[in-house]
Parts: C-alpha cells; sequence; structure tokens
C-alpha cells in the first residue's frame, strides 16, 4: 500500500509542476512529504557508521535493537527541541540502514531522510568491487532503481543521492564517474545530490561536471565546505549551489568560526544558499556501545542563542533551518540553464 501510495503523490507532483503549481515533496523513510513539512531540520547527521569497508561491512555487523537502545534517547531530546526533520547522511556500504532508520522516526517521531549513491573518499575503500567495472549510466540506473523500487526489498526509498570525492585538486576517474552518475540519477528522478567534499577545488570541478550533464548548481550540496575559503563559498553560493556547514560542535572556537562564516554570508546576501548541521552522532560499529555518541544539539542550544547576540533574527532563523532545507531536499529536476 505504501508504493502505491508513493507513487499517487510523486504522480501529483509532477501534475502540479505541469500545471504551474509546484508542490514540492521530500521522500523521507516513512514516505513522501510535503516540503513544509519539514519543519526546523539538521541536514547532515549520522545514526551509525561502519569504517570497516565495502568488502566486509553489512547487517551482521550490528544490533539494531542495540543501536536502537543508544540512539533513540538523543532523537527524543531533540524533537524537544523543536527539530522535526533528520537529513541521515550515512552512504551504502558504510552503514546505510533504511530499516533501522524507519523502526528510529517511528518511535521518535522524528522525520529522517536517507540516502542513494557511492561514497568515494578515503581512497575508494567504501566503494564495491562491482562499481569499478560499471559505467556511470548504469550506476545512475541502480540508483533510480532504489528510488522507483525501494531500497533492498523494502518501501523505504532515498530522500537524495550522497556521493563523495576525495580532497585532491583533481578529481580520479571513478570520482568523475560518480559526479557524472549522480547528475543522471537527478535529471531522472530530481533528487538533490549531496557530495562529501571539503576544499574548494573538488567543489567546482564537481560543478563544472555538472553543467556538462545538463544539472544546474542548485541541485548541488557542497559538504564540509569549512575546509574550503571564504571566496570560494561566494563564489558557489552565487552560482546557485548549496554550501553546507556541517561540523558544530559545543565548542567556544567552533561556535565563533560559524558565527563569523554565517555573518560574513549574511552580509554578501548569501544566506538562503547555506546549510548547517552537526556531523554528529556516529554509533561506530565495532566499538563498546558503539563508542562516543555526540549529541545532535549544539546548534540550538549554543549556536542560535550566539547568532542572536551578532545581530541575527528570528527571521534569519528560520531561513537557515527550515527554508534552506526544504529547498535543498524538495524533489525537483535543476536543469542547467546559461
Amino acid at each position: 500500500m505504501r508504493i502505491r501510495i508513493t507513487f499517487i503523490a510523486i504522480a501529483l507532483l509532477a501534475l502540479l509542476q505541469c500545471r504551474g503549481k509546484e508542490r514540492l515533496l521530500v521522500m523521507t523513510v516513512t514516505g513522501p512529504i510535503n516540503a513544509a513539512q519539514m519543519g526546523t531540520t539538521l541536514t547532515h547527521e549520522h545514526v551509525l557508521v561502519d569504517f570497516i569497508g565495502a568488502d566486509s561491512t553489512g547487517y551482521h555487523r550490528w544490533n539494531r535493537a542495540e543501536v536502537t537502545r543508544i540512539v533513540l534517547p538523543y532523537l527524543k531530546e531533540i524533537k524537544q527541541l523543536g527539530i522535526k526533520t533528520l537529513v541521515e547522511c550515512t552512504p551504502a556500504y558504510l552503514g546505510r540502514d533504511p530499516r533501522l532508520l524507519q523502526m528510529l522516526s517511528q518511535k521518535s517521531k522524528v522525520l529522517m531522510l536517507t540516502n542513494t549513491g557511492l561514497y568515494g573518499a578515503r581512497q575508494n575503500k567504501f566503494i564495491p568491487q562491482s562499481a569499478w567495472n560499471a559505467t556511470a549510466d548504469e550506476l545512475a540506473q541502480q540508483w533510480v532503481h532504489e528510488w522507483e523500487n525501494g531500497i533492498e526489498n523494502t518501501d523505504i526509498r532515498p530522500g537524495f543521492i550522497k556521493i563523495s570525492v576525495d580532497s585532491d585538486d583533481t578529481l580520479s576517474m571513478m570520482h568523475q564517474k560518480l559526479i557524472r552518475a549522480a547528475a543522471r540519477a537527478h535529471l531522472r528522478t530530481g533528487l538533490t545530490i549531496v557530495s562529501h567534499t571539503g576544499p574548494d577545488k573538488p567543489a567546482f570541478a564537481q560543478l563544472a561536471i555538472l553543467k556538462e550533464e545538463g544539472v544546474g548548481p542548485e541541485a548541488f550540496v557542497w559538504v564540509h565546505s569549512q575546509r574550503g575559503s571564504r571566496m570560494g563559498h561566494f563564489r558557489a553560493a552565487r552560482m546557485g549551489a548549496w554550501v553546507s556547514r556541517d561540523n558544530m560542535k559545543d565548542d567556544p572556537d567552533r561556535i565563533q568560526e560559524f558565527v563569523n562564516f554565517l555573518s560574513d554570508m549574511k552580509k554578501e546576501r548569501l544566506l538562503h544558499r547555506v546549510l548547517i548541521s552537526h556531523d554528529a552522532g556516529w554509533y561506530h560499529v565495532g566499538e563498546p556501545n558503539g563508542g562516543q555518541f555526540r549529541p545532535f544539539t549544539a546548534i540550538h542550544q549554543k549556536l542560535i542563542p550566539a547568532l542572536k547576540a551578532n545581530g541575527f533574527n528570528d527571521k534569519d532563523i528560520q531561513q537557515l533551518l527550515a527554508i534552506n532545507p526544504r529547498n535543498a531536499f524538495g524533489i525537483k529536476k535543476r536543469i542547467y540553464s546559461p
């Protein structure tokens, strides 16, 4: 029944767009919602990660009941803070578990998004052997299949495409293939491309490939942009890309870094192209009790008061934590336009 409802919703979205009455949808692990229902959103977080590598990871490596015991209180905590949606960025072959996320979402009442795609950073440690000989079109087809049919024989569909590249000045052939596959999958699904990137050069190299593929920069989220330059941030945002600063934590120096960055983006009238998050959580598979799980609370408990003390108003906060996420993750084909 959920599959049928999902595609009725997608068909309705297409109809509304054709009639010029666009209503963006977002795909959560419990089904599609109107993007406006996302509310306050954390756009880059993790529930569970497994760094053992693509050749060894699998659901046998963790116990969902045990992970739930550890993680659920942290999700209930952010629900109490008024956070409605969490974008879970763990990719396939690195600990993605859609069933676990669906269960946690239902128990916590926090909406969650999961993803399709492949993670190429760390010298392709998390790329499965099957991907090496696959073409960009074949990878794209695999990701589109998850969108159209559900992930791994479930009715859970991805809400975005997650890829990753190393921070080298020049993208490797594998990483060029990943961004081309993501571009082609985007043009067939409308799912946003969220790319673990880092410095300026790989960010703009990816944007150049998206342009070649006919995909607009509005479809691209530059993850870990804190490793880039301020001029790079301005340039990417003016192009229309999403600049994601996603390393917030309860530390005075880090809080000030965020305040400085956001103040600069506001001064340049680019706050509407910014996403912020913690890159927190991380139940570490293989460590006792999942290791040290970092809460998802520093933005609300520390950063927002600091921003308000530095001239930010409620409208600015709403822009960062509600309006931008729904515009970034709303399902829409972003076609390159010169």
